[in-house]
């Protein structure tokens, strides 16, 4: 597959197919009216399509800003709250209990109940066609951004600015693209594993009459052994440090790891053996 070695195409919120950030400034709050979010979206595409003229002039950095800059203009992604209100306030309310006031007032079983039962995952609001049309934008310029990181070279940055988009929209085929290409580029077992995760959700997104899938499943095919190869490296890695640390411990004793040979036990697992 074409891996985004070439220069990576940007991406219109209109052309999107999808609807994404690192450490950029956002907006803290979500505009409380239709007209704010439109204003909010107005700037967004003002300041992309400004970066679009950077990237195009091969101004990386400037390019990289301003898609920033764009997305600070745009609310921020609703996400799930960690804890349930209940249990906070309940938790604010015996903070500043005293032990008096526990031993007047006693807990009534509807608390004792709450405590016990499991909390309820939040279900958030089916999203209105403004807060859609926000999360394409953001999708598309953290798409941008990813595309600006890979030009600089920043390949881990790329990877996380896609995944930025993807979390708005898990089918943007040009994010998971770049995001599989950037991780191919880093290298390890688990960035490879991570790439190995987006071709095969590209091969289940792409079209059967897309001249995308057979190079997917090339690159596909061409990363197995490299996720191999990395893997036992790591893995080598790994067990020499451990290795070194018991030459340390044992060493104490008169002894080394050398003195212990693990053999297959025929059932799956191994066998210790000591040797002098």
């Amino acid at each position: 597959m074409a891996q985004d070695n070439h220069s990576p195409q940007l991406e219109s919120a209109e052309g999107s197919k999808s609807v994404g950030v690192d450490d950029t400034e956002v907006l803290e709050h979500e505009p409380a009216t239709e007209d704010a979010l439109r204003q909010s979206l107005k700037e967004a595409e003002e300041l992309k399509l400004e970066g679009n003229d950077y990237f195009r002039a091969a101004k990386w950095n400037e390019a990289l800003n301003t898609y920033r800059s764009g997305l600070g203009r745009l609310p921020r992604r609703r996400e799930k709250e960690p804890n349930s209100k209940k249990g906070k306030e309940r938790d604010f309310k015996r903070e500043f209990e005293t032990d008096e006031d526990a031993q007047e007032v006693p807990p009534s079983d509807s608390e004792g109940d709450e405590d016990k039962a499991p909390e309820e995952e939040e279900v958030l609001p089916e999203p209105t066609a403004l807060e859609k049309e926000c999360a394409k934008a953001r999708a598309v310029l953290s798409a941008n951004i990813g595309a600006c990181y890979m030009k600089l070279e920043e390949y881990k940055e790329a990877a996380t600015a896609c995944t930025e988009a993807l979390l708005d929209d898990p089918g943007y085929v040009k994010a998971l693209q770049r995001r599989a290409a950037c991780n191919e580029k880093v290298g390890t077992w688990s960035s490879l594993t991570s790439a190995q995760e987006d071709y095969n959700a590209l091969i289940a997104v792409l079209p059967p009459s897309s001249h995308q899938l057979g190079e997917t499943r090339r690159a596909l095919q061409s990363l197995k052994p490299r996720v191999e190869a990395a893997q036992k490296a790591e893995m080598g890695e790994m067990f020499d440090k451990l290795k070194g640390l018991g030459n340390s411990i044992l060493g104490n004793f008169g002894l080394s790891t050398d003195n212990f040979k693990f053999e297959p036990n025929g059932q799956g697992g191994y066998s210790m053996n000591f040797v002098r």
